[in-house]
């Protein structure tokens, strides 16, 4: 197949009619970074889950097959393959074979455990879809998921308190399931009350990444979808991990603080629209520590 001129990615995500999570910011960023976005819808939505009722739900499953098999006749390549949320077992399973299916470039796989927050899990996943999920992520090259998730992943009760040496330990017990990289958002930081941060585990040189977060008391649904595009976007620019850990982390300070001042619903998102030159901007790095093996 001939090269692209731009950066391929599968995005494996649902798409929401109304708000500011999965396609709606997944498309948008990494347009904005220059890569192609190939959807691969997983299920259609009215709004996002976060804040919203009686929201009008489709599970995509059947037409999953439909798409993938359209793709395989037309001999697509992808440079990358980004999955996030995913409404059922038989979707972890149709999305693994795809996986399988479309390797042979050796794309990256980042997969993004979309399951849980603040330490449950969404209405729409049970138990079997955590089980599922612990398979999945062995097909990874990087993994995504937030402080609740990877909690859901070890097995690990939930607690806010939590030292910088026990977080290490389970990004490498995640790393030894299969990714390369581990990256866990939304972790409490232990040196800072209230504040949260990013912290990173790259398996192939044994090496640790740390990036704070500055507290602001707003919650804005889709802000995990958002990072991980940066994350994505930012790799295959050719950016190191630190330096992509950096721009997610940056980016999504800079989304929150642009809609924090403005008087709307939360539970639409963040205000994307806004903040989405700052992508092109120069990367400035510096915010990330390198922590000592203890």
């Amino acid at each position: 197949m001939r090269k692209s001129v731009v950066k391929k990615v599968a995005a494996v995500h649902d798409l929401s009619g109304f708000g500011r999570s999965s396609l709606a910011v997944v498309i948008p960023i990494l347009s904005t970074m220059g890569v192609q976005v190939c959807s691969l819808p997983t299920a259609l939505l009215s709004t996002q889950t976060g804040g919203f009722e009686g929201y009008y739900f489709v599970e995509l499953t059947e037409q999953l097959e439909g798409i993938i098999g359209h793709w395989k006749t037309l001999g697509l390549e992808f440079d990358c393959i980004y999955s996030g949320f995913l409404g059922s077992p038989r979707q972890v399973e149709i999305i693994s074979a795809f996986i399988e299916d479309f390797s042979g470039n050796k794309p990256l796989i980042v997969i993004d455990p979309v399951m849980a927050d603040d330490g449950k899990l969404y209405e729409t996943m049970d138990e079997k879809m955590v089980i599922n999920m612990r398979r999945l992520i062995s097909k990874a090259n990087i993994i995504t998921p937030n402080f609740t998730e990877a909690a859901f992943l070890l097995q690990e009760k939930y607690r806010q308190e939590i030292s910088e040496k026990e977080i290490k330990d389970w990004l490498v017990r995640l790393a030894e399931r299969g990714p390369e990289i581990v990256i866990i958002t939304s972790v409490p930081d232990c040196k800072a009350a209230k504040n949260t941060c990013v912290m990173a585990y790259d398996r192939q040189d044994n090496r640790f990444w740390k990036v704070s977060c500055v507290y602001i008391p707003a919650h804005f649904p889709g802000t995990g979808d958002a990072f991980t595009s940066v994350i994505v976007g930012s790799l295959l620019q050719g950016d190191s991990l630190p330096i992509a850990l950096d721009r997610g982390v940056q980016f999504i300070t800079t989304a929150i603080r642009a809609s924090y001042g403005y008087e709307y619903p939360r539970r639409e998102g963040v205000l994307l629209e806004r903040v989405l030159a700052s992508l092109n901007m120069p990367v400035v790095a510096g915010s990330y520590e390198i922590l000592e093996e203890e």
